[in-house]
């Protein structure tokens, strides 16, 4: 049976947004979960990410890095907030301090996920299974440049984005769930840069 002729590959909303839960698969003892938000306005082809970075290893580092990113393709910037939070035990009960680091501009030449990202990865559809308590549709691709295998699964017919999966859960995979997906329409102050360390 030809299962990627019986559904039509969504195409992510205009505008969407929503906290996100990011985890690996399968968890070893030193990784972490990790959470944050993220806006997507496809329309100003720009995006915001904020939360804790995840791969960050707080063991190699000595801090946690939270980060605000907004990307801007059309201006070919990208543009990152960080604060680092340090403590001073890892393996016992400690209380975090934060430092504001310095904000940097990087070059950005697409979102860091595309509205057809299903079309342009030619993605097969694999079936169905639950997900968040949801009935999902299961989307398999090879992402581009060798960065390897994904999964990403969609609230059944609709193209609202459940969970996305990187890699080979056998063997190591990157989990983002997003449990509240909405299309409420995002103020555009959301995507204003405003430095997080002022001059001194």
């Amino acid at each position: 049976m030809d299962l990627h002729k019986q559904k039509q590959r969504p195409k992510l909303p205009a505008q969407w947004s929503t906290s996100y839960i990011s985890y690996w698969q399968p968890m070893q003892p030193d990784d972490h979960i990790t959470s944050g938000y993220c806006w997507f306005d496809y329309t100003r082809n720009v995006c915001r990410i904020d939360g804790l970075f995840n791969p960050w290893s707080e063991e190699k580092t000595g801090h946690r890095l939270w980060m605000s990113e907004i990307m801007y393709p059309a201006t070919n910037e990208s543009f990152k907030s960080k604060v680092a939070y340090s403590r001073e035990h890892m393996d016992k009960q400690s209380t975090f301090t934060e430092q504001v680091l310095n904000d940097e501009v990087d070059p950005c030449h697409e979102l860091i996920l595309m509205q057809d990202v299903l079309e342009l990865c030619d993605a097969q559809f694999q079936g169905t299974c639950e997900v968040l308590g949801f009935e999902a549709d299961i989307w398999h691709f090879q992402r581009p440049n060798g960065k390897g295998p994904a999964t990403y699964y969609f609230k059944a017919d609709t193209n609202q984005l459940l969970r996305m999966v990187t890699g080979d859960p056998q063997k190591m995979a990157s989990v983002r769930d997003f449990p509240n997906f909405n299309t409420r329409e995002i103020d555009p102050d959301i995507f204003q840069h405003v430095p997080l360390k002022q001059p001194e």
